[in-house]
């Protein structure tokens, strides 16, 4: 597959001078810019026809669908609070997926088989959890890391400052190994029997790309809601 031999990468200019990782990484982000663009072409001309759904699959409708499937997702694991994280949840799931069916693709390399990209997400979900559990709470933040009780302090410190930084570790691993995994796999039968076998682990390969991006922006929202929700012994 792409993280093994010919690399369409190499062909195009500049891209072949960045690590694989990162030009196929902005592959996928051109990638859903053009499809965004298309998505929402015409809606500055015409804001109101937008209020109109369109009888046939359009990019529009396609864009819709799958926005409110996301929403729903994020709605039933957050509540009501959810479509606050949309941006970053949306961002994470259709980078993650874009990156993973990638790889699937011969002569590309999935961004996503790589820790370099998995560690970036997941520092970025470890950044964020912080972020928003300080703009919610303020300095009552830290009490999470106390303990109920003040003098369980110096114990409960350190284990909550390990649970949090293992947080990306195991975000970033999880879904590298899978993904490293699975293209491994296919690439494998690829090259052995190049013709129809390699098609059911290539249905299985986009059924993990599924699972993996539903597992992190699930994780991800799961450390969102416990960072801004309240706190028993505060």
């Amino acid at each position: 597959m792409g993280h093994k031999g010919f690399s369409v990468v190499d062909m195009i200019p500049l891209l072949n001078q960045l690590p694989p990782h990162v030009a196929t990484a902005m592959i996928v982000i051109v990638f859903l810019m053009v499809v965004a663009i298309l998505g929402t072409r015409g809606l500055r001309k015409e804001p109101k026809r937008y209020f109109v759904p369109e009888a046939r699959l359009t990019f529009r409708t396609a864009g819709e669908m799958l926005v409110e499937q996301l929403v729903k997702i994020v709605k039933d694991n957050m509540g009501p609070r959810g479509p606050e994280f949309m941006m970053i949840i949306g961002a994470l799931a259709l980078f993650i997926f874009s990156s993973n069916v990638l790889g699937m693709i011969p002569g590309f390399q999935s961004p996503t088989e790589t820790l370099n990209t998995t560690g970036a997400c997941a520092i970025t979900v470890f950044c964020l959890t912080h972020y928003y559990g300080f703009r919610e709470h303020g300095i009552q933040y830290l009490k999470q890391f106390t303990g109920p009780i003040i003098w369980l302090a110096p114990l409960m410190i350190p284990v909550e400052l390990v649970g949090h930084f293992v947080r990306p570790v195991s975000l970033s691993i999880r879904l590298f190994g899978n993904i490293f995994g699975d293209h491994t796999v296919v690439a494998i039968f690829f090259s052995l029997v190049p013709l129809l076998l390699p098609l059911p682990m290539m249905i299985l390969g986009l059924l993990v790309a599924i699972i993996q991006t539903f597992v992190f922006i699930l994780l991800s929202m799961t450390y969102f809601s416990l960072a801004i929700e309240g706190h028993e012994h505060e």
